[in-house]
């Protein structure tokens, strides 16, 4: 009697282990499924750093590399920001924060100052798990670069592009070569403008135009040259009045400096090289 109590128990006890597991499963399902179906964008995540065991280290060498990691930590935000913004950059790679630590030894998880600058940086992107480069123009190769530059047909910025992907400084000058786009500096501000160069609008000059237009002699004077130009819309490149007018007050206030009397030895002058008789001679 007593054995058939003992097994009976055994049975309600698994009877209880049984349906406990089944509504932890059916309570796991959901939140997997909502997960999957919130997920947007996801950059590539880096690989997880595999280290090879570490040889033996002195003490002196482990000294080092820990006043190193020290060092790093207690920089100010903006250094190890830019630290870890220059390994984002390199690799186009999404990092967690503990990756981060091992890559460059700036701990973001433990920086409030420096977790926050980085979520909120423009030049990062954070997935709310993983940190990544965001370039201000989303390109991938040298055929979405050549659209994008032909949606700005006033021009666009290369410094604009530069961080587009690895490549885009080779594929600019490839665009170029082929004629597929200008590069043309702007006088202002001494940077390059990439421009669209449309091969459906092909132009051919006529050879009299050519000889009308370098037949218009131009005013003598530059002062003539920037009141046309201002004449027809255009905002000259150089502003020839208010340099001749610095000119003109730099001459005017402009005093010659008086040249100061020379030195010349004479007997009062206290000699200290009296050991060389050959450099007094001329002595008045």
């Amino acid at each position: 009697m007593a054995l058939q109590e003992k097994l009976d128990k055994f049975k309600r006890q698994q009877e209880k282990c049984q349906s406990t597991l089944s509504n932890i499963a059916a309570k796991a399902g959901p939140s997997r499924a909502t997960t999957t179906a919130n997920a947007k964008f996801t950059p590539v995540p880096a690989p997880n750093i595999v280290r090879s065991p570490a040889p033996t280290v002195k003490f002196s060498n482990d000294t080092e590399r820990l006043q190193h990691i020290n060092s790093i930590r207690k920089a100010p935000v903006g250094a190890q920001i830019k630290r870890v913004i220059d390994i984002l950059l390199d690799t186009r790679l999404a990092y967690t924060p503990e990756q981060i630590n091992e890559l460059c030894y700036v701990d973001v998880n433990s920086n409030k100052g420096v977790f926050d600058s980085l979520r909120n940086n423009p030049k990062v992107y954070y997935d709310g798990k993983r940190f990544s480069y965001k370039s201000k123009h989303a390109l991938k190769d040298k055929s979405q670069l050549i659209v994008l530059v032909r949606k700005f047909p006033e021009g666009i910025a290369v410094i604009d592009l530069k961080d587009a992907y690895p490549t885009v400084m080779e594929d600019l000058q490839a665009l170029k070569a082929a004629g597929q786009i200008w590069l043309l500096s702007n006088f202002d501000s001494q940077e390059d403008i990439a421009y669209p160069n449309d091969p459906r609008v092909p132009i051919k000059v006529d050879d009299d135009l050519k000889q009308l237009f370098r037949g218009i002699e131009l005013p003598r004077d530059m002062l003539d040259i920037e009141k046309d130009l201002q004449k027809n819309g255009m905002k000259p490149a150089t502003n020839t009045a208010k340099r001749r007018a610095a000119a003109q007050v730099q001459g005017v206030s402009g005093k010659a400096k008086p040249k100061k009397k020379k030195h010349e030895i004479s007997k009062r002058t206290k000699l200290t090289n009296a050991h060389l008789p050959e450099l007094f001679q001329n002595l008045k």
